[in-house]
């Protein structure tokens, strides 16, 4: 399953689900993972298989070695997995910029008009600290125009399924006291229901960003077309550091 957002051109994005690769078990079947346990080749394969979805071939595609991290660099050619950062900025064509997720936001952000666009990829971490703002600052900087700018958030884990300590509501209300309403109580005073889509897209508003899609999907729900992080630990599936599946978000000039 692939999803495509309205406020985006079709033929320069997509929001790729687990479905249409080569990979088998856990991995099944489009995982794009580097870190993961999978089969090298086939995650070639799948990253080809991926890349072509766009009309591109993989040396086409910039994908990022993404952490938690704030860091946000300005791409003119692509490599794979060997920049740090968890945000990108690029004015070249024929480049796709890529974010790979499994239970974290994608945000795909573009103004055609002035050609340039963006991409972040925001778990709680870098969507709190500011992967974010540093994405669309970074845009400005290079000529984008915020009424232009149109930002397509991907199928994350939602609300529902996402069940928080107190240390990270802390954090987000430590922020701002209007945070708070992205929290919804959970099974103790401990524990509380985030949302992380509400939040990024909160945080897009703020920066002045009018033209904003959000998916709705949930990654940890829908196993049968996205990975999930959280889903893979509760089923015992994670029997090595960053040994899970994952899938890809793609935009190009």
């Amino acid at each position: 399953m692939s999803y495509q957002a309205e406020n985006l051109p079709q033929d320069k994005h997509i929001f790729l689900g687990r479905q249409g690769g080569v990979s088998s078990g856990k991995y099944a079947s489009l995982n794009i993972r580097a870190r993961s346990l999978d089969r090298p080749e086939n995650i070639a394969q799948n990253r080809e298989i991926a890349a072509q979805k766009l009309g591109l071939e993989p040396n086409q595609v910039m994908i990022l070695c993404q952490s938690a991290s704030t860091d946000v660099v300005e791409v003119d050619t692509a490599s794979q997995d060997q920049i740090k950062a968890d945000g990108m900025v690029c004015t070249t064509p024929g480049i796709a910029l890529s974010i790979g997720t499994a239970d974290c936001l994608p945000i795909l952000l573009a103004d055609y008009k002035h050609g340039i666009i963006g991409a972040a990829h925001a778990g709680w971490r870098g969507a709190v600290r500011g992967v974010i703002e540093n994405t669309v600052r970074l845009m400005l900087q290079k000529g984008a125009v915020l009424n232009d700018i149109a930002a397509a958030l991907g199928p994350c884990i939602q609300q529902k399924s996402f069940e928080v300590g107190a240390d990270v509501r802390a954090e987000c209300v430590s922020i701002s006291a209007d945070y708070a309403r992205f929290f919804a109580s959970g099974k103790d005073p401990e524990h509380f229901w985030f949302d992380l889509e509400g939040l990024s897209r909160h945080r897009l508003e703020q920066l002045g960003v009018a033209n904003i899609t959000a998916s709705g999907i949930d990654t940890y729900t829908d196993e049968e077309n996205y990975f999930s992080f959280r889903r893979d630990t509760h089923q015992g599936n994670v029997t090595a550091p960053g040994d899970f599946g994952g899938h890809i978000s793609l935009i190009k000039l």
